[in-house]
């Protein structure tokens, strides 16, 4: 099992280090990829993960496919339609191209932050370019809550945790927040 770091780690507030480009399509990043996905999916929550969450300083995201499904969407864990599995993505060495100024307070947690909870203020709108795994560069626009992933794991590869920027922090999820 991959272990996810926990807050107090040091490699979560390191900045992380932008990955040669000729390097993607490397065993030693493809590893990293798969033990990025691994950790993930092994989590019931966890909507995407930064390289750094596994103690590797790079500067690498994974947003699961499963924030694209339906049930997921309406809160529910499991997927009953199998023609909506959805694959990871990737983003290595991602930079935002674009951020709406329009900022909306949402729930917040981190898998390397348990079982801390609060609300974060994040741009509802956010562009962000990058490599996938085959080292092909691409642009990725997210609304809702795919762009409030694009914040948070870039905060990660910047060595910033979200309770450095909530407010109303508590454990465990509210009931408001649950549903």
């Amino acid at each position: 099992m991959i272990e996810i770091v926990q807050n107090g780690h040091p490699v979560l507030r390191q900045i992380a280090e932008e990955v040669p480009v000729e390097s993607i399509t490397k065993p030693k990043i493809h590893k990293v990829l798969a033990d990025m996905k691994k950790a993930l999916h092994a989590q019931d929550d966890g909507v995407a993960i930064a390289a750094p969450q596994i103690a590797v300083a790079l500067r690498i995201f994974v947003v699961s496919g499963r924030i694209f499904n339906s049930d997921f969407m309406r809160g529910q864990k499991t997927i009953h339609n199998e023609k909506e599995i959805h694959p990871d993505l990737v983003f290595i060495n991602p930079v935002f191209k674009k951020i709406s100024k329009d900022r909306k307070l949402m729930d917040e947690g981190c898998l390397s932050v348990r079982p801390i909870y609060g609300k974060v203020r994040r741009a509802t709108k956010a562009t962000i370019e990058a490599y996938d795994e085959h080292g092909n560069k691409f642009i990725k626009e997210g609304t809702g809550l795919l762009a409030h992933i694009f914040q948070h794991e870039t905060d990660h590869l910047d060595g910033i945790l979200f309770i450095d920027k909530a407010k109303d922090l508590h454990e465990g999820l509210s009931e408001d927040e649950f549903k």
